[in-house]
């Protein structure tokens, strides 16, 4: 079984630290309101101007600060340490707000950007440092958009990409369950809502640019926000797992292209799906899809900005009994 020991922990720490303060190449989700909007991602986002996008820099700095504490011994610590000291700070933090405040910015990032930003702010909480008290109040700001969200949407939105309700809830569920209790109510709610009956789910994945399982992920959530409805409701949604059936959900997927961008998502999907097979508990199908993309989670920049915080999820999991 796939582990994570100080050799990989810093292998981890030594990738992300390569790509969060790496302001170029850079992918920025922008609206330009006029010519003066025209700003290098390092004015717009004095905090998560690297890796590649806002997103995988927020999730690479989760990465950095989950291995920061899980390992304080390795070399890499320190300059974890040292980089959050000058990122996370009031100043930096209010300009990340004020970006939020422009009137094209209702979208920013939406959700998937605001779950990990939340999930980041869990984990710098669990600092012995100020870092979690200077991004608190970029959590609530991105709380309280979560909030008014899911108040509006009829539909979750099922795709393995981004735009994954799932997968957003089931990050913000942890920071809600300890920050917003009325969050992670409505986070249950939602899910429940969204997600009961459904029965007999087909799995006609992956999509070639996906880099979630939409049956896996809403299975997940169904753990997470339900677990004692949960068996149940899982014998219904794949009734016939037991059996490798849907066989779509059992093969790791085809990466034929690494240097492609969106097909690199591919190495995410079978990160992803170890992760939820892993909490399902699964642990064969969970291993066999770990296996598959973690020789590549760096050596390409498309995948190497963002792979090891999927892989880092996986490996934390403990697993179901």
């Amino acid at each position: 079984m796939s582990r994570l020991d100080a050799e990989l922990a810093s292998r981890m720490a030594r990738i992300a630290l390569g790509h969060v303060a790496k302001e170029y190449p850079h992918k920025l989700d922008h609206v330009l309101e006029s010519d003066a909007d025209a700003l290098p991602p390092r004015v717009l986002h004095p905090i998560f101007f690297g890796s590649f996008d806002w997103h995988s820099c927020v999730h690479g700095w989760w990465t950095l600060m989950t291995l920061r504490r899980l390992f304080p011994h390795i070399e890499e610590a320190a300059a974890i340490a040292a980089l959050a000291g000058s990122s996370f700070t009031a100043e930096k933090v209010c300009a990340e707000l004020a970006y939020l405040d422009r009137p094209s910015s209702r979208g920013f990032e939406r959700p998937y950007g605001w779950a990990w930003l939340l999930y980041l702010h869990l984990e710098a909480t669990r600092h012995d440092e100020p870092w979690g008290d200077e991004l608190e109040p970029l959590a609530r700001a991105f709380a309280e958009r979560l909030r008014t969200y899911l108040d509006v949407m009829t539909y979750p939105i099922r795709v393995g990409t981004h735009f994954n309700t799932s997968f957003a809830m089931i990050l913000a569920l942890d920071w809600a369950d300890a920050f917003d209790k009325a969050l992670g109510l409505a986070i249950r709610e939602r899910a429940l809502h969204w997600f009961r009956a459904d029965r007999d789910c087909q799995a006609w994945e992956p999509g070639g640019d996906e880099f979630l399982s939409p049956a896996l992920t809403e299975a997940l959530c169904m753990a997470r926000t339900h677990p004692a409805l949960f068996p149940d409701w899982f014998a219904n949604f794949l009734p016939r797992v037991s059996s490798g059936e849907p066989a779509t959900l059992f093969k790791p997927a085809i990466v034929s292209d690494r240097s492609d961008g969106k097909i690199a998502h591919l190495d995410g999907l079978n990160l992803s799906r170890a992760w939820c097979w892993r909490e399902l508990g699964y642990p064969q199908q969970a291993e066999t899809h770990l296996a598959a993309p973690m020789p590549h989670i760096a050596g390409d920049y498309m995948g190497e900005h963002w792979l090891a915080s999927f892989a880092l999820l996986a490996l934390l999991s403990p697993g179901r009994a």
